[in-house]
């Protein structure tokens, strides 16, 4: 079967899908554009997209019998794929659960010592040739030992990082998830306003939908106490990044560790000037072992619809 790989993926990976399928890969880096998903659509049998590749209402509106049956999503997040567009036309859509979790959690937990100790001023003041010696009162920042840790969508990601606060930290849990979950740890399900209300940081792990589309707007920012600090591990969109800016400029919240942006990869000139927020370029999964745990599952889910077998990883 005929294979498009979207984007490069790791040697161990690439070489593992030349030897089941007829693979092309783009050469260029950057994501598909609107026509090369439709030509995409009619001259390839598998689809192995990655972030960024707008599959989008319009380009499956654009291929009413494509060839494409099946698209192996490079990624956890699929809310850049039209799955009920999919659906539509036949096409099986798959993504890759479970190998990002540990990864994406471990940058949730770097983003909150982070910005809590001040690590990007410190690092830019040294790169910078400004740091004269240690005082007693420079770059002053805030313990996170301790301190209440409010995780919004508490799924696999959520879980995994409330795990590291409690028990790396010692840090209280509570949580916003639409149903409530047994934990082997104290932990508070609220409501959202509830939780920026009482969290000293707020790690925003919740999939990108419809329904949590700004779910982090001007109003669940007004709810956080000044002292408060915003983490977004999931998707840019799940926060309206204009509110953000208006309470990181305004003093409503203490600060902001951002790995995902609204419109990545463009990152708004405000953000980058304030020096209490810590902006990552999206490194979630960025680790070798797990890229490549990512490249076999999105692989197995092909080759499971090539032999005609049941989806390990259906959305």
């Amino acid at each position: 079967m005929k294979l498009l790989i979207s984007r490069k993926l790791p040697d161990a990976v690439m070489a593992e899908a030349e030897a089941a399928f007829d693979v092309t890969l783009r050469i260029a880096g950057e994501r598909m554009s609107e026509a090369e998903c439709i030509a995409a659509l009619q001259e390839y049998d598998i689809l192995l997209p990655t972030l960024g590749d707008a599959l989008t209402k319009a380009v499956f509106d654009a291929s009413p019998t494509p060839r494409c049956k099946m698209i192996a999503n490079f990624g956890v997040g699929y809310n850049h794929i039209d799955v009920a567009g999919a659906a539509a036309r036949g096409i099986a859509v798959t993504n890759t659960p479970g190998a990002v979790t540990d990864a994406t959690a471990d940058i949730g937990l770097m983003l909150i010592l982070m910005t809590a100790r001040r690590a990007g001023s410190g690092e830019r003041m040294v790169r910078a040739g400004e740091w004269g010696g240690w005082k007693p009162v420079q770059l002053l920042g805030r313990h996170v030992s301790g301190k209440k840790l409010g995780i919004v969508g508490m799924g696999r990601i959520g879980q995994a990082v409330a795990h590291r606060g409690h028990y790396g930290f010692g840090m209280e849990i509570a949580y916003h998830s639409r149903s409530a979950k047994n934990l082997p740890y104290p932990a508070r399900q609220l409501e959202l306003h509830q939780l920026m209300a009482e969290s000293d940081f707020v790690v925003i792990a919740a999939p990108a939908n419809a329904e949590t589309h700004h779910m982090i707007n001007a109003e669940a920012l007004d709810a956080m106490n000044p002292d408060g600090v915003l983490i977004n591990i999931a998707r840019g969109d799940l926060v309206d990044e204009a509110a953000l800016i208006d309470a990181l400029q305004n003093g409503k919240i203490a600060g902001a560790g951002l790995d995902v942006y609204e419109n990545e990869p463009d990152v708004p000139a405000e953000l980058i000037a304030m020096d209490h927020v810590t902006l990552l370029p999206h490194l979630g999964t960025a680790a070798l072992e797990v890229r490549e745990d990512m490249g076999r599952m999105a692989l197995a889910n092909a080759q499971a619809y090539a032999d005609g077998r049941a989806l390990p990883n259906p959305v």
